[in-house]
């Protein structure tokens, strides 16, 4: 059964299931080896995910369907994306062309965070059966469908269920 980390940035140990976040006991990302990480979706999240990782040694690949994402990922760096080691793809989440030009088949870990739960899913669905990739981490908004997801192997993380969190602990509070 999957166990909940309170912070993405936590080390393995098992906090409540209201955390918003699903999954197995995993390092913190400081200890883990130089990885090839392909994230789908260039919005807030996996931009600012994917310049951290690139930050921390890792190569990093971007997939999005709009060109203009990849503004977010040049945004407040010395020098542009490309400049510093990325790899941008513009293509669709769901073409198979696009996710192997991004570099599915040589990646340690996926993660989606586009804007869609259904298109995490099934592209997580995706790297994790046809292509045999080692970690993934999907973002989805519906927290029963995250937790049913994270029962079937995925990584997922609920912002939904983390802000309900939140706000319930702020409206109870004594």
């Amino acid at each position: 059964m999957p166990k909940m980390l309170a912070h993405a940035s936590s080390s393995a140990h098992a906090s409540s299931h209201k955390s918003g976040i699903w999954r197995q006991d995993i390092p913190s990302a400081t200890k883990l080896p130089r990885m090839f990480i392909l994230i789908v979706g260039a919005g807030r999240v996996g931009s600012a995910v994917a310049r951290r990782a690139l930050e921390a040694g890792h190569t990093v690949s971007v997939l999005d369907s709009d060109p203009l994402s990849h503004e977010r990922l040049d945004k407040d760096q010395s020098t542009t994306w490309e400049d510093a080691g990325g790899q941008f793809t513009v293509s669709t989440a769901l073409e198979i062309d696009g996710l192997v030009e991004a570099g599915i088949e040589k990646a340690d870990v996926f993660m989606a965070a586009t804007s869609g739960d259904n298109t995490n899913l099934v592209i997580s669905q995706i790297a994790q059966r046809r292509f045999d990739v080692p970690k993934i981490v999907v973002r989805v908004a519906d927290p029963a469908r995250a937790a049913w997801y994270a029962e079937q192997g995925l990584i997922t993380i609920c912002p939904t269920q983390k802000a309900i969190d939140m706000a319930e602990q702020v409206v109870l509070a004594d």
